[in-house]
């Protein structure tokens, strides 16, 4: 398909429009979840980080190598975001049993509070976020049967 200045984009509006309309129910995800971090005291990334400790799926605890690969950041940026998060009495840091250079992160007890209720909104707004995201896919052809 051409678009109006003749440059074939293979597209056509509907599609655009579908996927415009799944990128606008991402970014409003997005800005729910910082503003509910920020109600409790959170940077966005401080919580994407609490979260990824806590679903780590591993033998050892998490560590800052893993956190890195999770939130999409170069490790000495993870290692940074680690310290001001210990600072604030969010996470501890133990040293592996196996590997004296490698670091486990646990989170605090403060922050298991945190994260708990962080994630009782977010599983709450997902519900309700979730018809939007399957139309936008429908549009597209990408949702499942049940869709």
């Amino acid at each position: 398909m051409a678009s109006e200045n003749g440059i074939k984009t293979g597209l056509s509006q509907q599609e655009y429009a579908a996927i415009a309309a799944f990128r606008f129910e991402l970014r409003r995800f997005l800005a729910f979840s910082a503003a509910a971090a920020a109600s409790e005291g959170l940077p966005a990334q401080q919580h994407q980080a609490l979260l990824a400790i806590a679903g780590h799926d591993g033998a050892e605890p998490a560590t800052v190598g893993a956190l890195a690969e999770q939130l999409l950041v170069a490790p000495h940026t993870a290692a940074e975001l680690v310290s001001r998060m210990v600072e604030a009495g969010l996470l501890t840091k133990t040293p592996s049993q196996s590997d004296r250079r490698r670091v486990g992160l646990t989170l605090t007890a403060q922050a298991d509070e945190v994260l708990g209720r962080l994630t009782e909104a977010h599983l709450k707004e997902l519900s309700t976020l979730e018809p939007a995201l399957v139309r936008a896919l429908g549009r597209l052809g990408l949702a499942g049967e049940n869709g």
